[in-house]
């Protein structure tokens, strides 16, 4: 193993963004539903959002300038990493009801684990990121776990 995790980069384990809260609207719900090409009905009346629909509020609105050199903003959650590779890992998304209109969601995503391993081609560092989403009295409506690899 390469040994590639410095302290420094452990020590984030656990760590979380602050705590976003929203009041969801009818109209956030149908902008939504037809920017990406929803065709359901209850999504299009914005009754209900369609999957994913929490990931929007997740994303700082920044202006071009501030964007990255691939269009996407820094994540300050995960630490600086030793490899510049970085490809999309896994996703797992449970839905414990729908988001619908008028729901007041507070959304909480921390660094659940970095861990390292060895592959056909050299080093890889995992990085384990949850999201969880609950109703502002605490009602769970989703959680999700993703991952990005780093080689």
């Amino acid at each position: 193993m390469a040994g590639l995790l410095t302290p420094d980069i452990t020590a984030k384990i656990g760590q979380a963004n602050p705590t976003i809260h929203v009041e969801v609207t009818r109209r956030d719900i149908q902008k939504y539903a037809v920017s990406t090409g929803q065709t359901a009905k209850k999504y299009l009346d914005g009754d209900e959002a369609p999957p994913l629909f929490h990931f929007g509020y997740s994303m700082e609105i920044l202006p071009p300038e501030k964007l990255r050199h691939d269009g996407i903003a820094e994540d300050k959650l995960i630490p600086p990493l030793p490899l510049k590779r970085v490809m999309a890992g896994s996703s797992d998304t449970v839905y414990h009801r729908p988001i619908r209109p008028g729901d007041k969601i507070k959304m909480t995503r921390r660094l659940k684990d970095i861990y390292e391993k060895e592959g056909k081609t050299g080093p890889l560092i995992f990085v384990v990121t949850e999201v969880v989403v609950e109703s502002e009295d605490g009602e769970p409506i989703l959680n999700e776990t993703t991952s990005l690899i780093a080689r």
